[in-house]
């Protein structure tokens, strides 16, 4: 299976599978990925992104496979007060 192949494959929800593997270094299952597998998973996500990751967050891969950081501010701005709860101490 070429590159092209496996990311007309690849649903949003199968790529979200392998990020969060890639994240944790397990599969949903609880298995641990090898560091050879982890390093194919890894690729296979920046590959997805590169392609796909319209709104790159910060420190993705933008569409086009350019590396995107945000800046400070610009992280900011992406989360809305309404994003965040808050909790009185006595409410923990």
């Amino acid at each position: 299976m070429d590159i092209n192949q496996l990311l007309a494959a690849m649903t949003p929800d199968v790529y979200q599978r392998i990020l969060t593997a890639v994240e944790t270094g397990k599969w949903l299952d609880g298995s641990t990925l090898t560091p050879s597998l982890r390093d194919n998973a890894m690729q296979a996500v920046m590959l997805y992104q590169s392609r796909h990751n319209i709104d790159a967050e910060h420190m993705t891969v933008a569409v086009g496979g350019e590396i995107k950081l945000k800046s400070k501010v610009e992280f900011k701005r992406d989360f809305t007060v309404d994003d965040i709860a808050r909790f009185d101490h006595d409410q923990l």
